[in-house]
């Protein structure tokens, strides 16, 4: 049998089709409207999604049976906020990760209800890109909408009930709403008081891998699908792209280096914090997870590449950088503002360090080097909570790069593994409808069998050691560009 992964994301959904062996047969990419209507704020059609998830399926599916296909799941963007009337109309276009119009209910939520009493009962402090945040600007901004709000769902939880007519989501992607007790992996009854919400308005908890329902006649007729196709509630896209990297064990670490940058780090029990910069949620294995997110990682070497540098040769523009760990330029990566571990929207990023001697090699490679310094921010806090992280496994399109990964190896000092796929939450999500099908018996026995590495990058004792002095100039960076905001 096979089983179809759908990576509902931010520019576009990708589709993957993947054999029972975990053999992927074929992808397929659909890319949809990024609506930004003024400064800050980022929104998007839930129909477009469901449109070109359709279309993607259908194009998928060209010269395959659609019989053969048992079930299907998700990997979706975190924390966006889709509200439905009482006939299951959407209401507004949905507010995205990215979106930070919520500075002020944000800071409200940790100043007025406490970081600590936030983080007894949802495992985590309010920040800007959450949900719970997005409800209280409703709340705040559009009363009348808010009062007609009948369901709250997350985004790949509205492709599911469009599919399924149920109501659903998972535990990982309900952790980034703040209306979750991770910890218990239930819904926090003080939190939703505080949202204005009831039980009725928010969606059926299933684990990742459980079968919601079958698809509607509707839907199958959309899709191009047999009815008895199981559908999986899926994972938010991070704890999906760690079940398609094998990051499961207990210390198991993923680096993702896309439009965003994620530290994922999993945790057989829940994690006690006393520094909340990072979050605390539930794995789509049944376990829990770390994860540390900066709003801008691979996005700042697309900016500096085609925006200012205007090329399109990413390799091209990195060469001639050689001597890493000696670069006097240093680059704060925080151009959509940042989340892990300052928790700041109005952040800004910025180069110092310059001379009129300075290179564009070393402006290039400052960069690169600023992502990476920023991402072990995230892991020097999964360190302080007791969990050792002896290696790590790197996934998106920053891994790509050779250099890239050995600036990180040195950065954080520890050996970085590729993968053999590089489809993250495409594959995570093939990889649950699997498991919810029965054809394995849990997600990890299938990464065993499916996830392999093809190649290490180890650090280098003395460029170790010299990065770690460029970190601590770069931890000074944040303290100088506050003052600034």
């Amino acid at each position: 049998m096979r089983y179809i992964g759908i990576d509902l994301g931010t520019s576009s959904v990708k589709l993957l089709l993947m054999d029972g062996d975990g053999t992927i047969l074929r992808t397929v990419s659909r890319s949809y409207p990024l609506s930004m209507p003024r400064s800050g704020w980022s929104e998007q059609d839930p129909e477009d999604w469901w449109q070109e998830t359709c279309a993607g399926v259908r194009q998928l599916l060209e010269g395959e049976s659609p019989s053969s296909v048992a079930g299907l799941s998700f990997g979706g963007q975190m924390h966006g906020l889709v509200v439905l009337d009482k006939d299951d109309r959407v209401l507004r276009p949905a507010i995205l990760w990215n979106d930070s119009r919520t500075a002020e209910e944000t800071s409200r939520l940790n100043r007025e209800v406490g970081e600590a009493q936030l983080a007894r009962w949802t495992g985590n402090i309010a920040f800007a890109g959450f949900t719970a945040p997005k409800l209280l600007w409703m709340q705040s901004h559009e009363p009348e909408l808010f009062a007609r709000i009948d369901k709250v769902m997350l985004p790949k939880d509205y492709l599911a009930y469009r599919m399924t007519g149920v109501h659903s989501t998972d535990c990982s992607d309900a952790s980034g709403t703040l209306l979750l007790d991770v910890e218990h992996r239930c819904w926090s009854e003080p939190m939703l008081e505080r949202c204005g919400l009831g039980r009725s308005q928010i969606p059926q908890l299933f684990e990742s891998w459980q079968v919601v329902g079958t698809l509607t006649p509707r839907a199958a007729e959309a899709l191009g699908l047999p009815p008895a196709v199981k559908v999986c509630a899926g994972a938010g896209d991070n704890a999906a792209a760690a079940i398609g990297t094998g990051a499961l064990a207990d210390g198991a670490c993923n680096l993702s280096v896309g439009t965003s940058g994620t530290v994922f780090v999993a945790c057989d029990r829940f994690p006690r914090l006393e520094n909340h910069a990072i979050h605390a949620f539930a794995h789509a294995n049944g376990k829990f997870h770390l994860l540390g997110c900066m709003l801008s990682a691979a996005s700042c070497n697309q900016w500096w590449v085609e925006r200012v540098l205007r090329e399109t040769d990413y390799a091209a523009a990195q060469t001639g950088i050689e001597k890493l760990g000696e670069n006097p330029v240093l680059f704060a990566p925080y151009c959509m503002g940042e989340r892990t571990p300052h928790n700041d929207p109005a952040l800004r990023g910025a180069f110092t360090g310059l001379s009129l001697d300075t290179t564009r090699e070393q402006m290039s490679q400052a960069v690169l080097e600023g992502v990476a310094f920023a991402m072990r921010d995230g892991v020097e806090l999964a360190k302080a909570a007791g969990i050792p992280i002896p290696r790590c496994r790197i996934c998106g399109g920053g891994a790509k790069s050779r250099l890239w990964r050995t600036i990180f190896a040195n950065v954080l000092g520890i050996p970085v593994d590729s993968i053999e796929t590089e489809e993250g939450p495409a594959m995570g999500a093939a990889m649950l409808a699997a498991v919810g099908c029965g054809a394995y018996e849990s997600v990890e026995q299938l990464a065993k069998n499916v996830v392999r590495v093809t190649g290490t990058v180890e650090p280098d004792a003395e460029l170790t050691a010299r990065y770690e002095a460029q970190y601590q100039r770069f931890r000074k960076l944040y303290p100088a560009l506050r003052t600034l905001e």
